[in-house]
């Protein structure tokens, strides 16, 4: 007599770069997956949008449908898997196969940080789960041991590069010298960024992995309009190179901290100088890296490949034998926590160091001048520096820490002045606490 359980049926929708790799990883590796779980995993049908368009994984064609809703609602689907992306028709299926009692794995980050509420509800009131390890940083994992193995703990703060294409740009524009321009051309060329990369460039796909960090670490509720957002647009050859000479290097970094009295949380992305010494400045080419400061683990650094087909995929597979476990168990994993209920506290109250970059008149009195401006607002000048002379002198400062209102207004003050040409730059400094 066979104690062979029943193979459960997964549902894919999407078969891009992605889910052609979830596919074929589901057929490679099907007999060790099924040692894995338990059971086997059978890919019950694949959404998409054109049928006959080419894919990087073989799939049977009797497999393919661009009927999604029907797939997720079948009676043999226990498992949907999305990786189309987007708000819509994303959330409306996720929550059809909900209603439906199926579990789901999910890579799509915009759609958990605009409305990750109404998907979190709707698998608790359908006893149903919800994974998303891939939606933040590939393949590296890293939601999941804040999630589960640092929930006896107490995060203080989330700092990391968890935009490839971004990295990618800015690290080729360390290394080289090369414009924004010319760096972004070449990370199209090799395919790190679309077409149309103003998701990464402006920072919007950085903010919607901020927004689920912070609401992990912090047990509370935190959506993509809560996060402060720059893009590295307008970074140019000569900020890096300005970084360069002083020991520091350029990143778009993802911040989540908490307040001094921890009632309030500030979460953001923006570009920031860093020490060369830092572990983060070593993070080349289109890699991610997160650190995780924690009361009592201290700091852990996370990193790896954060995008691609294939590290994201294995990120979804991992998230698939997790609730294929649970299903055959009869158990959920944890749920979405939210008890501490942090504010997002406005950006004018987070407070870090600065790099100031102005063209001055040359002449008596302007250094006196400027350091005044900077006092007024009490910001206070750690490092200053003048280079040039006549009318292409500039002043570089470099602050102590300050909040970002402090520093706004300083920057309107000094824009007032008739000793300053131009704020050539302003950049955030962080990183300096490191070990």
């Amino acid at each position: 007599m066979s104690n062979a359980k029943p193979a459960l049926g997964v549902a894919l929708l999407g078969c891009g770069v992605v889910g052609s790799q979830v596919v074929r990883l589901l057929g490679e590796q099907a007999d060790d997956l099924a040692a894995r779980v338990g059971a086997p995993l059978r890919l019950a049908g694949v959404a998409v949008r054109r049928l006959g368009r080419k894919r990087d994984a073989e799939v049977d064609p009797a497999l393919l449908t661009t009927d999604a809703e029907a797939l997720v609602t079948r009676d043999d689907v226990d498992i949907v898997v999305e990786v189309i992306g987007g708000i819509e028709p994303a959330r409306s299926l996720i929550l059809a196969a909900m209603a439906r009692g199926k579990s789901v794995v999910s890579a799509n980050k915009a759609l958990l940080a605009e409305d990750g509420a109404t998907i979190h509800r709707a698998a608790r009131e359908n006893g149903a789960d919800l994974y998303f390890e891939a939606s933040v940083a590939g393949a590296i994992p890293l939601l999941r041991p804040l999630r589960e193995s640092m929930a006896g703990d107490r995060v203080r703060r989330v700092l990391g590069i968890v935009n490839g294409t971004t990295n990618y740009i800015l690290d080729k524009m360390d290394s080289t010298g090369a414009s924004f321009t010319d760096a972004l051309e070449e990370a199209q060329a090799l395919g790190y960024a679309e077409a149309d990369p103003t998701a990464d460039v402006e920072g919007f796909d950085a903010a919607a992995k901020a927004a689920i960090l912070a609401g992990i670490a912090f047990h509370s509720r935190v959506t993509a309009a809560d996060v402060y957002r720059e893009g590295i647009t307008d970074i140019t050859a000569a900020d890096v190179a300005s970084a360069k000479g002083m020991g520091y290097v350029i990143k778009l970094l993802a911040i989540c901290a908490r307040s001094d009295d921890g009632r309030s949380a500030g979460v953001r992305v923006h570009p920031a100088m860093i020490p060369r010494s830092h572990p983060l400045a070593g993070v080349r080419e289109a890699y991610n890296a997160v650190f995780v400061e924690a009361e009592s683990a201290g700091r852990l650094m996370f990193y790896g490949a954060g995008a691609g087909g294939a590290p994201t995929a294995s990120a979804v597979l991992g998230d698939i034998v997790a609730v294929a476990r649970n299903r055959l168990a009869g158990t959920r994993g944890p749920e979405e926590s939210t008890y501490a209920d942090l504010k997002v506290h406005p950006m004018g109250d987070s407070v870090t160091r600065y790099h100031v970059s102005l063209d001055v008149a040359d002449k008596p009195g302007v250094l006196a001048r400027v350091a005044d401006t900077f006092a007024r607002r009490d910001v206070s000048i750690q490092t200053v520096r003048q280079e040039g002379r006549g009318d292409d002198a500039r002043l570089v400062l470099v602050t102590h820490r300050a909040s970002d209102a402090a520093l706004s207004g300083t920057i309107e003050d000094l824009r007032e002045l008739d000793i300053v040409r131009a704020v050539a730059s302003v950049m955030r400094v962080e990183g300096d606490e490191a070990p």
